[in-house]
C-alpha cells in the first residue's frame, strides 16, 4: 500500500514539474489595447459629462458590493470595441455567471474580449474556459499555469517554487475609456450576494489618463511568458461545433436561473442602477499613479523598483507628516515593517492599522503570522484595530444579503488626508515577494478624507481596539449593546481557534504566508 501511494505521489510530482509550457508549443500572438475608441458610446458619455480632454484622472469609489457588481455589468454592457479583464478568482456563482454572460453578449456584438485569469482558481474549469475561448471574439489566457490539470494541491508537489507565485491583480477595462480596479475578485461574497458571509471591500471606477496606464499593464501581463492560452491545454477534437452549441444552450439555461434569483431582483429594485451614470456620479479628480509588480516577478528574488510594487508604495507612508491609515485584511508586517511604523510614530506621525480579528479572518494561517507582532506594534505606539466578524450596522435580508459573518477584504492606505492607495496589495510577505499585485495612488484630499471618515466609522462600530495592559493584550469593544466591553481573550473565538492559531504562530515560516 505504501509503495503504491509513493508511486502515485511521484507520478503527480513529475506531472506537475513541467514549468510554464514553452511558447513554441501553442499559438500565442501578441496583442495590445485598442486605442481607436474615442467615438464609442462610453467615450461620448464621459465627454458629455466632463469634456473632451481630461488632464487628470477621475475616480468613483465603489464601497458598496451591489454598486461594484452593477458597475462591472454596466461597463461590459456598454463596451463597443474591447474588454480587458484580469482576475485572481472567478467563481461560478450568480455574480460570476451573470458577468460571463455579459462578456459573451459583448463578444456576440463584436467586442474583442481578453480574459486573463490566475490558474490557481481554474481547477475543473478547463472545458468551460476552452468553450468560452472558442468564441471568435474571446481569448482566455492563464497566468503561471499548472502542468497537472487536476487537484491543485497535487500540482504543488512537483513545482512549489514556481507555482507558489500567483497573480492577485484585479482590473476590468472597457473600450480603453473606463476601468475598475481594487480589491474585489468575482464572486457573490464580494458583491453582497450571499447570506452567510460578505467581504467589506473597496474598488474605484477610473476614467481619464489612469485608464491607459491600466491598459498598458494589462498588455504587459497578457504578452508575458508567464501567461499561456487556455487553448494550449485543449486536445484535438475536444471542441466541436455541436459541443459548443450544446454548451451555450446549457449556459443560457444557467443564466436564466440566476436572473430569477432574489439578488438580481434586489439589484433591479435598487437605486444604484440609476445612480451609475457618469452625469450623476460624484467624480473625484487628481493625479494618479498606477503601480504594479512585473508579471515575471517570480524570476526576480531581489526586491527592486523595476520589478516590485512595494518600493513604489513606500513613499506614500514614508513621506507622511501627520497620519498614516492602513487597511489590510491580511497583515503580517515582519520585523522591518514594525520598525518602520515605530520610526513614523517616533517622529510624531499617528499610525492606525485595521486588519481582521481571528474570528473574522478567512485565512487562519495568516492570523498566526500576524499575532507575533501585536505587542511590538502597540508597544511602539501604533493604534491597532481588529475587524469584527459581525458588523453592528447591517441590513439583514437573508434571502440575498445581510451576512451573519463579515470579513475585511479592502486593501487601502492613506497619508495626511491628502493621498491614498486602493488596490490588491496586502501588507504581508506574500504580496511583497510572491504574488503579483497592483493598485493606484491617488492625489485627492476629498477622497483621502473620505477614507479617513470611513476608517473612523469602521473602528468605532465594527472593530475591537487591541491594547496592552500590564504586558497583556486586551480587546476593547467600544460599540456593543450595553456599553463598552473589554476582553482578555480574542473575542468571538473558540478555545480550539485560539490554540491552533497560537501553535501555528510558533512554527509556520513567514515566507509561506
Amino acid at each position: 500500500m505504501f509503495r503504491a501511494l509513493a508511486a502515485a505521489l511521484l507520478l503527480f510530482a513529475a506531472s506537475g514539474c513541467v514549468g510554464v509550457p514553452d511558447a513554441g508549443s501553442f499559438s500565442k500572438p501578441d496583442s495590445h489595447a485598442l486605442t481607436d475608441t474615442g467615438d464609442t458610446r462610453l467615450a461620448r458619455a464621459i465627454s458629455a459629462a466632463h469634456g473632451d480632454e481630461l488632464p487628470q484622472s477621475g475616480f468613483v469609489p465603489l464601497g458598496d458590493g451591489m454598486a461594484a457588481f452593477v458597475a462591472r455589468m454596466a461597463l461590459i454592457a456598454t463596451a463597443e470595441r474591447s474588454l480587458d479583464v484580469q482576475y485572481y478568482i472567478w467563481h461560478g456563482d450568480t455574480s460570476g455567471i451573470l458577468l460571463v454572460d455579459q462578456l459573451l453578449k459583448a463578444a456576440d456584438r463584436g467586442v474583442r474580449v481578453r480574459l486573463l485569469l490566475d490558474d490557481l482558481d481554474t481547477a475543473g474549469k478547463d472545458a468551460f474556459l476552452a468553450q468560452l475561448d472558442a468564441h471568435p471574439n474571446v481569448e482566455v489566457r492563464l497566468y503561471n499555469p499548472f502542468g497537472y490539470r487536476g487537484v491543485r494541491a497535487l500540482g504543488f508537489l512537483g513545482d512549489l517554487k514556481r507555482l507558489n507565485h500567483r497573480m492577485h491583480n484585479k482590473s476590468l477595462t472597457a473600450d480603453n475609456q473606463a476601468t475598475i480596479v481594487g480589491g474585489r475578485n468575482i464572486g457573490n461574497e464580494y458583491f453582497n450576494a450571499v447570506a452567510h458571509i460578505t467581504f467589506a471591500d473597496l474598488d474605484v471606477l477610473g476614467i481619464g489618463p489612469v485608464v491607459g496606464k491600466v491598459s498598458g499593464m494589462f498588455d504587459l501581463y497578457w504578452n508575458s511568458d508567464m501567461v499561456v492560452p487556455v487553448s494550449g491545454f485543449v486536445g484535438e477534437g475536444d471542441i466541436t461545433r455541436e459541443g459548443l452549441r450544446a454548451a451555450r444552450a446549457g449556459f443560457d439555461r444557467r443564466v436564466d436561473e440566476q436572473l430569477a434569483s432574489d439578488y438580481v431582483r434586489a439589484v433591479r429594485e435598487s437605486p444604484v442602477l440609476n445612480k451609475l451614470r457618469f452625469v450623476e456620479l460624484p467624480v473625484y479628480w487628481g493625479d494618479a499613479t498606477l503601480i504594479y509588480d512585473d508579471p515575471e516577478k517570480v524570476y526576480h528574488q531581489k526586491i527592486s523598483e523595476d520589478t516590485h510594487l512595494i518600493p513604489k508604495l513606500a513613499p506614500l507612508l514614508n513621506d507622511a507628516g501627520r497620519e498614516v491609515l492602513v487597511v489590510s485584511p491580511y497583515f503580517v508586517p515582519g520585523d522591518k515593517m514594525v520598525d518602520f511604523f515605530a520610526s513614523l510614530v517616533a517622529r510624531g506621525v499617528r499610525v492606525r492599522i485595521l486588519t481582521n480579528s481571528l474570528a473574522a479572518n478567512d485565512v487562519g494561517l495568516v492570523h498566526a503570522g500576524y499575532m507575533r507582532y501585536r505587542e511590538d506594534l502597540i508597544g511602539a505606539g501604533v493604534e491597532l484595530y481588529e475587524f469584527k466578524p459581525s458588523p453592528s450596522q447591517v441590513v439583514r435580508n437573508k434571502s440575498w444579503t445581510g451576512s451573519s459573518a463579515a470579513s475585511l477584504h479592502a486593501k487601502t492606505m492613506g497619508a495626511d488626508g491628502e493621498r491614498l492607495f486602493v488596490g490588491s496589495f496586502n501588507l504581508d510577505p506574500r504580496s511583497v515577494a510572491l504574488n503579483t499585485e497592483m493598485g493606484v495612488l491617488i492625489d485627492n484630499p476629498t477622497l483621502a478624507r473620505q477614507l479617513s471618515r470611513s476608517f473612523e466609522q469602521a473602528v468605532g462600530e465594527q472593530a475591537y481596539q487591541v491594547v496592552l495592559e500590564g504586558g497583556e493584550l486586551r480587546w476593547i469593544d467600544t460599540n456593543p449593546e450595553g456599553g463598552p466591553r473589554e476582553y482578555d481573550i480574542e473575542p468571538q473565538t473558540t478555545w480550539w481557534q485560539r490554540f491552533a492559531a497560537g501553535a501555528l504562530s510558533l512554527v509556520v515560516p513567514e515566507r509561506l504566508l
